[in-house]
């Protein structure tokens, strides 16, 4: 594609207007979607006091670092994406490439705590409410944000991510990070394939246990069905709900990272060439995975979709809206 010289040297992909609109358009769409979703899940959980539980507020702590994405992540990456040049300065490529890394450490902690979280609730249940209590998990939260900042800056002091606009030798205009080839199977080992492995094991044992457990409900179903028994079984449902609410999350997170950790590592390891247009889409893909999963929040969640109503609608202004109930009697 032919282009031409942006700010100083850099070069600038030319396009149709038609094309350009479409792109700005469907930017625009999904910084919305990723700022308001994940929005309206924070106020949903800080605000309502029935969601106040270990599992909600790891929720919120995904949400606010999705929605912090969505604010200072995704309008300028895109436009990086879309003009293939980088009109803030490098003051701001710096600040915005730490944002990155640390909010991508705090996600991936966050998926992690997650999936531990419903392991245990559905597989130890005695266990979960014993030890997993609200303040243990608001220290892991803070734990985990802590631990994302002090790792990213590590990274960076002992060079093992650098940045394109301090080499003399790249076109001004430019904004890329790069991983010292030496690091680059250890980041993909360390914030990718553990992770993952993690989160795939619990998940796995999650499921299987939920599964027996639903057959054991279903043959004392079959003998006997009282006042107690129904008692008992809305709590599992509802565990069960949520770990399969949340397993969605976290493989919709595998689908979106796996190609672009998989192409870093082709184009790093082999003498095979990755277009940087592929790059492209791929780093566009992680950013709408920001913007999912107030989506399936809403698909899965009944209370999710009662609270935005009552947002929308103002009605959590009123002085005892924090004390509604947003579980309705089949929940």
């Amino acid at each position: 594609m032919i282009g031409y010289y942006c700010l100083i040297s850099c070069l600038r992909e030319i396009r149709s207007s038609a094309v350009y609109g479409m792109l700005y358009i469907l930017s625009a769409l999904s910084v919305m979607l990723t700022v308001v979703g994940n929005l309206l899940v924070v106020i949903s959980v800080s605000h309502f006091k029935q969601l106040h539980t270990p599992s909600n507020l790891l929720v919120l702590s995904l949400a606010a670092a999705d929605f912090l994405i969505g604010i200072f992540l995704m309008p300028f990456k895109i436009t990086k994406i879309i003009e293939s040049c980088w009109y803030f300065g490098d003051r701001f490529c710096f600040f915005n490439a730490l944002v990155d890394y640390t909010l991508t450490s705090v996600s991936v902690s966050n998926l992690i705590f997650i999936a531990i979280d419903r392991y245990v609730a559905i597989c130890d249940p005695l266990l979960y409410s014993a030890k997993i209590t609200v303040p243990i998990v608001q220290l892991i939260i803070i734990t985990s944000w802590i631990f994302s900042m002090v790792y990213t800056w590590a990274v960076i002091f002992f060079k093992r991510y650098y940045f394109s606009f301090g080499n003399v030798s790249v076109c001004v205009g430019d904004c890329e990070g790069f991983y010292a080839e030496s690091w680059v199977l250890m980041e993909f080992i360390i914030m990718f394939l553990i992770p993952c492995a993690v989160m795939a094991s619990l998940y796995s044992k999650i499921f299987l246990v939920a599964r027996r457990h639903l057959k054991i409900i279903n043959s004392v179903n079959q003998q006997i069905c009282t006042k107690e028994l129904h008692q008992n079984k809305r709590p599992k449902n509802s565990e069960r709900k949520a770990a399969k609410t949340l397993g969605i999350v976290i493989s919709v997170f595998f689908f979106c990272w796996v190609p672009l950790y998989t192409c870093t590592i082709i184009d790093t390891y082999t003498t095979l060439p990755v277009p940087n247009v592929m790059f492209n889409i791929l780093a566009w893909l992680i950013y709408f995975n920001s913007g999912m999963n107030p989506i399936i929040y809403a698909l899965f969640y009944p209370w999710f979709k009662k609270s935005v109503k009552l947002i929308l609608t103002l009605k959590i202004c009123n002085p005892e809206s924090s004390l509604i109930n947003l579980f309705s009697i089949n929940h």
